[in-house]
Order: C-alpha cells, then structure tokens, then sequence
C-alpha cells in the first residue's frame, strides 16, 4: 500500500469513475485500474463495487476510504509544515535533575535568544531518563549530581554510554523545610533530627536504585516517607506535612516563594553537581551560551547561601 494508491482510492470515489478519476489524475485508465486492483488484493477487500453507471464504494470501500482520508490529510499536514516553510528552529534542550538554578538559566537563555520562532526543551526527570536522553541527542545537555555513595555506579553508566562529566560546583548537603517547621532557626540539623518528619523523594521510577537517588542519605533510616515526581508537590507538602529533603541548598524565591527554607545538614557527604555531555559530538552555541548562564546564576547565588 502507497500513498499514491490511497490518493487514487480518494479521487474515484470523488468522481464515481474509473475514467474520470484517471483523467483528473493524468494517469492512463488501465494502470488506474490495475493499481486499485493491487490494493484490493493486498488488503484483501473489494473497495469499489462496478455497475454500468461506474463505481460506487463496498462497505469496506467506505471505511477504507475514512482512513485513506485521515492518513492523506495527515500527510498534506507535514508538508504544509517542513516544505512550504523551514521548521521550527529547536535550538537547545536540556534534561536535569530537579534544580532551580536550571530553570532559572534557561529562562535566561531563552530571553536572550529573542527570535519569533523557536522550540526549546526544558525537562525534569528520572536520573536513568536523563542519561538517556542526553545519550540519544534528545537533549543537548543533562544536569545531575555525584556523591561518594553513588560516584562509582554513575560513572560507570556514563563512561559505557560515552558520555562525560563535568562538574560545575561541590555543595554542602541541606534540608528544605517549611518556613514554620520547628528545625528552622538552627544553624544546622542531623539525620537523627529528621527522623519524626516526613522524608519527601522524588521518583525513580522503574530504576528506582538507591544509587539513582536524587537525595543523599538515601538509606538511612526514615520512618516516615514520601515518593513524589514532581517539585510542585514537593514542596506543597514541605508546607503541608512540615517534610523535608536533602539538597544543595540553592534555593530561587522566584520560582519556590518565600515559604521554604535552607537548613545545612551535618553530613560527611557532599554533592558535586555538575552536566553531562556525549562526546561524539562538537557543543553547539547555545549549549555553550546556557552554560554561563547555569555558571553565573550559581556563582551569584550559590556563594550568598
């Protein structure tokens, strides 16, 4: 089956007529007929009824042509896209664990990118997704951390995909807390302090691997938790339920509000967080371009914390 072939269906149903529909198609009858016999055989139906007056549709033929029709206007859909004019100009996408400081240099990417028409990808995600994505060029670039707990395993991945890491800064582990938990106030807290509150995790889906872990500590003992998948939650249960989660501690009142706080956690472990590049490939511009804002956007910000 052609499109060709479903272009022909379309237009004898159109005319009621073998001749017609030839003509109209500047096709020799014959080959029209023949064609239309073909895809009879191959579908295994008989599509157009004959009668001294011309053709009319079969049962099947009207179903048939239903999809025929769906599937050729979908088809003249890509071509009024990518042949009458250029495609979308995807410049840049980027995958990352859940960091504030990401967001906040991509909007400053795409601000200053200032064209009409663009398409730039912003997703946060499993850390195994994010791999993956950067490893198959769905995104440029991936943002996640490395710690003594799971250094060896990530590198591994990484080195066996060919994919670099490059860090970027080393944090000291804090917790994020509601603004009206008791903890805040306190210079610092330990794991022990935590234990009588909720410990909120994101996701990791089907490798949910302690290594892939977006928090440190993963393993300590917790007897309250929470999985969630998204940062909105999260943080509307660090509110709600007085939660936590371990973190690097750069917090964006842009993005979160005013309602969390920053506390450093006692802890021997450290993040080093950094992107992650394939290197079968040369950085593009905006790679680069997004890179200082992520770098100028920590500096600025990571130092007053």
């Amino acid at each position: 089956m052609t499109l060709q072939q479903l272009k022909y269906v379309i237009t004898i149903a159109e005319t009621g007529s073998i001749t017609t529909a030839a003509q109209r198609l500047f096709i020799a009858q014959p080959s029209l007929s023949k064609s239309v016999a073909e895809l009879e055989k191959e579908m295994g139906i008989t599509i157009f009824n004959r009668s001294n007056r011309g053709v009319y549709l079969s049962e099947d033929g009207t179903k048939f042509l239903s999809y025929a029709r769906q599937i050729i206007e979908q088809t003249e859909l890509l071509e009024s896209e990518y042949k009458s004019s250029p495609p979308p100009n995807r410049a840049f996408a980027v995958s990352s664990q859940h960091y504030a400081f990401v967001v906040n240099a991509f909007v400053e990417l795409v601000r200053e990118y200032g064209r009409d028409k663009y398409e730039f990808s912003l997703r946060e995600l499993k850390t195994a997704e994010i791999i993956e994505d950067v490893r198959t060029h769905r995104s440029d670039i991936g943002v996640l951390y490395l710690s003594g707990f799971n250094h060896e395993v990530i590198k591994h991945i990484l080195q066996t995909e060919e994919i670099q890491f490059v860090p970027l800064f080393t944090a000291k582990p804090h917790v994020f807390v509601s603004r009206k938990n008791p903890l805040v106030g306190r210079k610092s807290v330990t794991l022990d302090d935590l234990k009588e509150y909720p410990r909120l995790t994101y996701d990791q889906g089907v490798k949910n691997s302690f290594y892939f872990a977006e928090e440190l500590h993963i393993t300590a003992e917790s007897p309250k938790n929470i999985v969630v998948s998204d940062r909105a939650t999260l943080f509307n249960l660090l509110i709600g339920l007085n939660g936590y989660t371990i973190s690097s501690g750069i917090l964006s009142s842009d993005l979160n509000g005013k309602n969390i706080v920053s506390i450093p956690l006692e802890s021997s472990e450290q993040m080093e967080i950094g992107y992650i590049i394939t290197t079968d490939r040369p950085m593009n511009e905006l790679t680069a371009r997004y890179l200082e804002h992520l770098k100028n956007y920590i500096e600025k910000h990571y130092q007053s914390n």
